[in-house]
C-alpha cells in the first residue's frame, strides 16, 4: 500500500546568516558545528540542535523506506515563517526556502510534495508569493495557527485563502507563536499543551469568522490531529447554542457541519484517540502524518495505525487517499 506523510519538516542545508544580511532581529540560521549534526541558532541564541534527517534529501528517503513509505510532504519549520520581520524581507526569506522546497520535488517526483511559506504579514506579497509557488510547483503552503497573535479570520486573510480556492492551493495549519508561552515554559508545556489550544484556535477561528462557509472549496489541513478542537467540540458546540451573542455574532451556522469540510493529520499518540478523530471527522478526512523528524511527532510513521484492527479501507484513506484528495494529486504519480 502506498504511504504518503502528509506533515514533514525540512530545510536546507545553507541559509544565509538572515540577521546580518537584513542587519536586525532573531533570525534562524544553522551553525554545522560537527558531523550530522547543526544548531539552529536564533539571532546569537542556542535554538534547538537538529540532525542531517533534516536536510539531507536522500538520508531521508532512505529512512522512510524502513517505515514503507515512499512519499513525503515537506515544508519549513515554523519558527522559520518570520511573521515578526519587515514584509520584504520575510518575503525574500520565503523564496529562498520555496527555491529549496521546488528544487528536491523536481530532483525527486516520486518521493517529495512541497508545501511554501508566505509573508502572512503582507496580504499583497503573500498572495504574490502564493502565486508563485503555484509556478514552480509547491501544491499548497503551510502557514502559522496565528499571525503575529491575530487570528486567521481576521478579514485581511481573507483574501490569501480566496487566492488559495482559486488556484486550487492546499493549506496546512500548524501551530506557532503559542499563547500563554511566556507563562509556562516548564515541562515544555508550550508544546504539551499550547500547541493543541493554538490548533484549536485556529479551527475556531476559521469556523466562527465563516471562512469555511465563504470558501466552501478551500482544502485546509490542521496538524496533530486538529489538536484539541475535536476533544472539546462538545463544549464548543454547547458555547455556541448557549451564548450565540458572544459566539455566532459572524457565522450561525452550527459548528459540526463543517466537520468533513477540513482534513487533520493523525497525530494523536494513542489509536482509541485516532478512532474517535475518524469517528468525527471519517477515515477520508484523516491524512498520515508524522511530524518527521522532531521527536514529539510520529517518527514510526504510523505503524500504530498499521498494527492496529482498523479495516483496510480506513487505514488506506488515511495512509493516501486522504493526503491525495487534500493535495488534489493522482496516485500515478507516484507510483
Amino acid at each position: 500500500m502506498l504511504k504518503i506523510d502528509s506533515h514533514t519538516h525540512i530545510l536546507p542545508k545553507k541559509m544565509p546568516n538572515w540577521s546580518e544580511k537584513f542587519g536586525y532581529g532573531d533570525f534562524i540560521y544553522l551553525q554545522h558545528h560537527k558531523r550530522g549534526f547543526a544548531k539552529m541558532m536564533r539571532g546569537n541564541q542556542f535554538f534547538r540542535e537538529i540532525e542531517e534527517n533534516c536536510w539531507n534529501a536522500d538520508l531521508r528517503i532512505d529512512e522512510y523506506e524502513t517505515h514503507h513509505t515512499k512519499v513525503q510532504v515537506v515544508c519549513t519549520i515554523p519558527v522559520m515563517f518570520s511573521y515578526w520581520a519587515k514584509p520584504m524581507d520575510t518575503l525574500s526569506l520565503s523564496k529562498y526556502l520555496n527555491d529549496h522546497l521546488a528544487r528536491l520535488v523536481e530532483k525527486y517526483p516520486k518521493n517529495y510534495v512541497g508545501l511554501g511559506t508566505l509573508p502572512m504579514q503582507d496580504t499583497e506579497l503573500a498572495i504574490q508569493e502564493l502565486t508563485r509557488c503555484k509556478k514552480i510547483g509547491l501544491h499548497g503552503i503551510q502557514i502559522g495557527s496565528n499571525i503575529n497573535d491575530e487570528n486567521l479570520n481576521e478579514e485581511r486573510f481573507f483574501p490569501i485563502f480566496e487566492a488559495c480556492e482559486k488556484l486550487s492551493m492546499a493549506v496546512m495549519v500548524h501551530p506557532w507563536n503559542m499563547m500563554g508561552e511566556k507563562n509556562m515554559t516548564r515541562y515544555w508545556l508550550p508544546w504539551l499543551v499550547g500547541m493543541p489550544a493554538e490548533t484549536a484556535r485556529a479551527v475556531c477561528s476559521m469556523i466562527f469568522g465563516g471562512v469555511f462557509e465563504r470558501l466552501p472549496k478551500l482544502r485546509v489541513m490542521f496538524a496533530h490531529a486538529g489538536g484539541s478542537f475535536l476533544f472539546t467540540l462538545g463544549r464548543i458546540r454547547h458555547g455556541f447554542e448557549c451564548r450565540p451573542d458572544l459566539v455566532a455574532i459572524d457565522n450561525p451556522v452550527d459548528p459540526e457541519k463543517y466537520l468533513g469540510q477540513f482534513w487533520v493529520d493523525s497525530i494523536t499518540h494513542d489509536l482509541p484517540m485516532l478512532e474517535y478523530v475518524i469517528s468525527k471527522v471519517g477515515s477520508k478526512r484523516v491524512t498520515l502524518g508524522s511530524d518527521y523528524p522532531f521527536p514529539l511527532g510520529d517518527l514510526q510513521i504510523g505503524k500504530f495505525i498499521e498494527e492496529s484492527g482498523l479495516p483496510k479501507k480506513t487505514k488506506e484513506d488515511i495512509f493516501v487517499n486522504a493526503t491525495l484528495e487534500w493535495l488534489q494529486l493522482p496516485k500515478k504519480r507516484f507510483q
